[in-house]
């Protein structure tokens, strides 16, 4: 028997499903933030929760929790990601990684550019870093709606653009949207972080060493001045990549203790001592012949795509509509602008020259057409947009024009792209029809 397992195809399925917990979590804040229960709802996010005793110990919001906190994770489970796409994914190589680099490059130029020019001496130029990045739960959501008829290719190159976009937005977080840094803290957590590389480099791995020392990195990103979400990015890249023991070495107990659960067939219940001994082999033996790396992407995977984003979504997209300055202003209008068109230039444009330059070649049954479209969906920016809304402004109502920019070119962005794509694979099946 064959068995199949597609880490990617996994990660693309998780992504797609949690674009829709994010979709109602997004429209419960906006409805909420616009009725009478908008005073219970900001009471919520302003209540501080405390950790620690006596002396030692942090106070912050609970929205600040969830921001500062609860994404750290979702940023950890990124580096996770981008870690692992340059070791072994589609950035594995040069000749996988140029198309999805040159797009990623073009689809933040582009949009920053426009923000400039649509902004250039008025209030909110400090958010150019908005406009950069694309979702990709919310973009692998779209296609997903789309089914089977999409190429696998496509898909994949999706998921490599955006997982750079990201990588871009983190190293556009630490340098611009950190406030006045103390260095000797950040220098203390390069340290562990070299320690901890070091571990990662001899293939030693314990959660009892890297959990309190992650801990205590992400305190110290968050007392220096460099927000604190980056300790996650960081952090993820020293946990090991390679197995703990190698096949070799589990075959033989994995064999036996199928062995004896074949007995089991026909069975309902587990009866024996030595058959539930026999299951706890084999659950030790799944954790041993995984990667650190491999191990917490899967257990975080669902957690962050399920749990944190969500909240993030909810506590973060409250916009009022009906207060007395309303939302929609010449930010939101530039915000939206930036995000649907400069990613339609520079991501179709830039992929064009990798292509016509021959650097780079089309993913396997994919046309321009459909990178045309996907260039259209790559204005989905929520995610990140939102959070980095968040570090550009101090001012609530600059926070809210700029989400709302997000929301209108996310929409448009996400409909136009789901129509593009959809035209541009039935004209690739009726080109194959002819032929």
């Amino acid at each position: 028997m064959e068995i199949k397992f597609d880490p990617l195809r996994r990660f693309i399925k998780i992504k797609s499903l949690s674009s829709i917990c994010m979709l109602m979590a997004a429209i419960a804040a906006l409805v909420v933030s616009n009725t009478n229960l908008h005073t219970y709802y900001e009471q919520f996010l302003e209540l501080e929760f405390l950790i620690g005793f006596s002396r030692f110990h942090l106070s912050k919001s609970v929205l600040h929790w969830i921001n500062d906190g609860l994404m750290t994770i979702f940023f950890f489970v990124i580096g996770l990601e981008i870690k692992r796409e340059f070791l072994i994914g589609e950035l594995s190589s040069a000749r996988k990684a140029i198309l999805p680099i040159f797009a990623a490059i073009g689809g933040m130029i582009f949009p920053i550019a426009i923000f400039f020019l649509m902004n250039s001496g008025k209030e909110g130029t400090h958010g150019w870093g908005i406009t950069m990045a694309t979702d990709i739960a919310f973009s692998l959501g779209v296609l997903g709606i789309l089914g089977k008829k999409v190429p696998f290719g496509l898909t994949i190159f999706l998921a490599a653009f955006a997982i750079i976009d990201d990588l871009g937005a983190v190293l556009v977080i630490a340098v611009f949207y950190s406030s006045l840094i103390y260095w000797h803290l950040v220098a203390i957590a390069f340290v562990l972080l070299i320690g901890l590389s070091l571990l990662s480099v001899k293939n030693f791995y314990s959660r009892y060493i890297y959990i309190p020392v992650g801990l205590v990195i992400w305190l110290l990103f968050l007392e220096s001045g460099i927000h604190p979400t980056i300790a996650g990015v960081l952090f993820a890249f020293t946990i090991p990549s390679h197995r703990r023991k190698r096949l070799i070495e589990v075959i033989g107990k994995g064999k036996n203790a199928l062995n004896e659960l074949s007995q089991l067939i026909g069975q309902k219940v587990v009866e024996f001592k030595h058959h539930k001994t026999a299951i706890n082999i084999l659950d030790n033996i799944t954790s041993e012949i995984q990667s650190p790396l491999q191990h917490l992407q899967n257990k975080l995977g669902t957690m962050v795509s399920f749990l944190i984003i969500p909240l993030f979504a909810f506590a973060n997209s409250g916009i009022n509509f009906i207060g007395d300055e309303g939302a929609f202003t010449p930010l939101s209008v530039s915000i939206a602008v930036s995000l649907v068109f400069g990613k339609i230039i520079g991501i179709s444009l830039f992929s064009w020259l990798a292509i016509k330059l021959k650097i780079a070649v089309l993913p396997k049954n994919v046309d321009f057409r459909q990178i045309f479209g996907l260039s259209c969906l790559g204005g989905f920016g929520f995610t990140m947009s939102i959070f980095i809304s968040n570090l550009s402004y101090e001012s609530v109502h600059l926070q809210d024009s700029a989400k709302l920019g997000i929301l209108i070119g996310s929409l448009v962005a996400g409909v136009s792209g789901y129509l593009v794509i959809r035209y541009a694979l039935k004209r690739s099946a009726l080109s194959a029809n002819r032929q």
